[in-house]
């Protein structure tokens, strides 16, 4: 792990910051076109239709802005289906990247810089998403045709974990962020004041100790990256998909990808509910003594992290025995779970209220995002979906919104996930500036182009298995978006 800085004492700022000029943040735009990428050049249609839809000011984005576009890159494919061919589903797909890019570059005229960056999934190869997606190929496009521009691809992650049958068997060092990382104290502004998991959280590796050292008492903090928390202008660019321990991901959960310690976010409380946790559903026999075995090997390789290749075969009988996690609910990934919203909502304060060296903002952070919703997953997402091709692009200035739609145009009824749900009831400061009956759509598809409580005509994304029953929303017709066959 990368050595921490220095915590930064600042205040928490009062906020919410008042959005800036011109800017609607309770509305989102969405577009409907083709359900694949075969043609670039209607993506970009499709883009530019969404965030034409938005009405922005002209100066949104500036002559000599640093610009980040964040997309999600959490997996180089499926993970059950390794392959060139297994990933269009998974990732923000390079045409909308591109399109995104091109809306950009225009508008710093000459001057200024562009950084698209993620931290991947740690165990995730950067080397094969950015062959897959010929990454490479984009920025040179894009430096080519603005020559006075910095235009940058990045690779966030101080480490990348090697891992074999899902267990960590190595790691090597890498660059990371450019510009460093800066830790945001929200302590009595988090949502994990008074949560009773304190003291039980899992975050991203078997180190629990790490996790909790950074959420305890009245201290919670985060360890971010400093080039998207720098930025003038973040242009957060989801996947829209199903997430095994929030319900949906887009773009409030994009942002655990900003992180350069992700063992400092925690994903789930060890144990069953009537234990005070959500790793399981259930006080079930198995539960318990898979809890018990599944806690001790944790134990034992968090101080012998060579012989983690041990546990390899261990984990091979343990899923004989307990089933595999693409079927069996475990490790948070279900309805119930309690503890991931609470960290994706701190996440967001830490963007909106704070900037790069921690300190709070004085003026509000020029955010969009662009959701690639041409070719969804649904299922057992966020690295396992089935494709969901729903043909669609939104657009908006507060994630929050966007996600409200995003969940509403999925098939789902947006108030049963606690995400959204609470990010309207947060302690204070709040970085929310509307309320839920200001949210509207603009579309030029009429049975969407109306207030969100009002929208018909949605889809009908699955689930994960853990969340069927708990989320749909009553009124979503079928069919259900499939793979072309």
């Amino acid at each position: 792990m990368i050595p921490s800085p220095e915590p930064i004492p600042d205040p928490a700022p009062s906020g919410p910051l008042p959005p800036p000029p011109g800017i609607r943040p309770a509305l989102v735009a969405a577009q409907r076109g083709p359900a694949h990428y075969r043609d670039p050049r209607a993506i970009r249609a499709l883009v530019e239709a969404a965030l034409a839809s938005l009405d922005l000011p002209d100066d949104f984005v500036r002559p000599g802005d640093r610009v980040v576009l964040k997309p999600n890159w959490v997996k180089e494919h499926d993970e059950r289906r390794p392959g060139p061919d297994a990933w269009e589903h998974v990732v923000t797909h390079p045409a909308v990247i591109e399109a995104v890019l091109r809306w950009v570059a225009p508008r710093l005229r000459g001057s200024g810089s562009i950084v698209v960056c993620d931290a991947p999934q740690t165990d995730s190869s950067f080397a094969t998403l950015r062959h897959y997606c010929q990454l490479d190929d984009l920025v040179s496009r894009a430096r080519a045709d603005h020559p006075g521009l910095a235009i940058d691809l990045l690779d966030l992650r101080p480490e990348e974990w090697h891992a074999v049958d899902g267990v960590t068997v190595s790691k090597t060092s890498l660059p990371g962020d450019p510009l460093g990382s800066t830790r945001v104290a929200l302590n009595e502004a988090s949502e994990f004041v008074g949560f009773h998991g304190c003291g039980r959280l899992y975050g991203a590796s078997f180190n629990m100790e790490e996790t909790n050292a950074h959420h305890a008492g009245v201290l919670h903090e985060y360890l971010l990256c400093r080039t998207p928390m720098d930025a003038d202008v973040l242009i957060n660019l989801p996947k829209l998909k199903t997430h095994k321990k929030v319900g949906i991901t887009c773009a409030l959960k994009n942002l655990v990808g900003i992180n350069a310690n992700k063992n400092w976010l925690p994903h789930h409380t060890e144990g069953t509910p009537a234990q005070g946790g959500d790793q399981f559903p259930a006080h079930t026999a198995k539960a318990r003594l898979e809890h018990a075995w599944m806690g001790a090997a944790k134990r034992f390789l968090k101080n012998r992290p060579r012989l983690s290749r041990l546990f390899v075969p261990l984990k091979k009988a343990g899923r004989l025995v307990f089933g595999n996690t693409q079927a069996v609910v475990r490790s948070g990934n279900w309805h119930g779970n309690d503890t991931c919203w609470r960290m994706v909502l701190d996440l967001n304060k830490c963007l909106f209220l704070h900037t790069g060296s921690g300190e709070p903002r004085s003026h509000p952070l020029r955010y969009l995002a662009v959701v690639d919703g041409i070719v969804g997953g649904q299922g057992n997402g966020p690295m396992a979906p089935d494709p969901a091709p729903a043909g669609t692009v939104l657009a908006g200035t507060h994630p929050l919104a966007v996600d409200c739609v995003a969940a509403t145009l999925m098939g789902f009824d947006w108030p049963r996930l606690r995400l959204l749900e609470r990010a309207f009831h947060l302690r204070p400061p709040t970085f929310v500036p509307f309320a839920p009956a200001e949210l509207r759509v603009v579309s030029p598809h009429p049975p969407w182009n109306r207030p969100l409580d009002t929208l018909s005509d949605t889809f009908a994304f699955e689930p994960h298995f853990g969340w069927l029953g708990a989320i749909e929303s009553r009124a979503a017709p079928f069919p259900r978006p499939r793979p072309p066959r």
